[in-house]
């Protein structure tokens, strides 16, 4: 608890360096990086600081004492698309849990990585504490997850990707947390605020320049209202384009250029962006905020993660239809629902197959567990049940 404390104090003194740091290594908007890449991190530790004040180690049930204990050694692999936080969600539950870690960051943006290394290490954390090895996934990742010593590995990545490290971890029977990806849906009902949730729903999808595993990618719409959600959309997006940064690197722009023209090519109406840079643009991997409409739940561009700014319009008849709509995906990360009543918002987002809803734009809560459903991952991330992945529980029977 002491060092997770002086953590806090080191992270909120070096907040610029951080920032600036992720910007360099994969091209967040220094608004961003420092608004969201760094704040968001720094809150998380701050409540995992008030959590570990009164967190109850041990209970009494009957004639048993029931304890929490470590896991053991943690293998941590985390993604480049929000480097910082990735670590701090693992690393700062791991080390509080009594774990030992050794983390492997995303060789396209290490470098923040490294800072936290260099705190943790002013710290004065005991040798071995935590570890940080970079590489390649399937060299150091691989390693990682089938290593004889390694007693639990938490990864946050591809939904491909994970697959892998969870067949790895299994031959030894470890624990596996893993955090994949998502194609969340953001859903209209036909009572709801159009005009706010339409610019929320875009700016979410597009927040990190798309490269965000919660992003709304799916707005799902009543069919009576697309055009005028479409053109909303897309009125949006193109005001979004000086505001965007680059996506991370090279394959990730040809990928997200492979998902554009394929929603052409599968018959979506094109609203807004299209393949290419931006107008004015000739260099970076900068992408055009893109915006389709009439898109069926069948296409690509629906049920793939594209991890780019890119949005899918889909219309429904009624709320059966967009519940379905919702659910068709193999995805269950997050998602949102908008609607006058609370209550027919709620009921609905008990039916959406996800770890996690927003109704009406509600802000996201960092004590709150994360993690989603389906392929979209197996435990939860962040407050007491991100604390609970790195602890066993061990009953003594008196």
């Amino acid at each position: 608890a002491d060092v997770v404390a002086r953590l806090l104090e080191s992270m909120n003194s070096r907040a610029d360096e951080l920032a600036q740091t992720i910007t360099l290594e994969m091209g967040a908007p220094p608004k961003i990086a420092s608004a969201v890449q760094v704040a968001l991190p720094i809150s998380v530790v701050q409540g995992y600081v008030e959590l570990l004040a009164d967190f109850e180690w041990e209970e009494r049930i009957g004639n048993s004492v029931v304890l929490k204990e470590p896991i053991g050694v943690v293998g941590a692999i985390t993604p480049w698309n929000y480097p910082l936080h990735q670590v701090i969600v693992k690393v700062v539950p791991a080390i509080a849990a009594g774990c030992t870690v050794v983390l492997k960051p995303s060789e396209v943006a290490p470098l923040s990585a490294y800072l936290v290394a260099e705190i943790l290490h002013d710290l004065g954390l005991p040798p071995g504490v935590f570890n940080l090895v970079t590489g390649l996934g399937p060299v150091v990742g691989a390693a990682l997850a089938a290593h004889p010593e390694v007693d639990m590995v938490s990864f946050t990545g591809s939904t491909g990707a994970g697959k892998v490290v969870a067949a790895l971890a299994a031959a030894g029977v470890k624990r596996v947390a893993l955090e994949l990806g998502g194609k969340s849906a953001n859903v209209l009902l036909d009572d709801a605020d159009f005009d706010r949730a339409v610019k929320v729903g875009v700016g979410n999808a597009f927040l990190n320049s798309g490269q965000t595993c919660t992003a709304w990618t799916r707005m799902i719409v009543p069919r009576a209202r697309q055009d005028e959600v479409a053109t909303a959309a897309g009125a949006i997006a193109e005001a979004m384009v000086a505001k965007l940064g680059p996506v991370a690197s090279q394959p990730q722009y040809e990928r997200v250029q492979r998902y554009i023209r394929a929603g052409v090519d599968g018959g979506a109406r094109l609203v807004a962006g299209g393949e290419g840079h931006p107008d004015g643009s000739v260099a970076g991997y900068y992408v055009r905020p893109t915006v389709f409409a009439d898109v069926d739940a069948s296409m690509a561009i629906a049920q793939e993660e594209i991890f780019g700014p890119v949005l899918a319009i889909l219309p429904y008849d009624d709320e059966a239809e967009a519940l379905e709509i919702a659910n068709s995906t193999i995805y269950g990360l997050a998602g949102g629902v908008w609607s006058a009543d609370v209550d027919r918002a709620t009921a609905f987002a008990r039916g959406m197959q996800t770890g996690q809803v927003d109704i009406n734009g509600a802000r996201f809560n960092p004590m709150a567990p994360f993690g989603g459903v389906k392929q979209s991952g197996i435990g939860r991330e962040l407050g007491r049940y991100g604390l609970d992945e790195f602890l066993v529980t061990k009953s003594i029977q008196l």
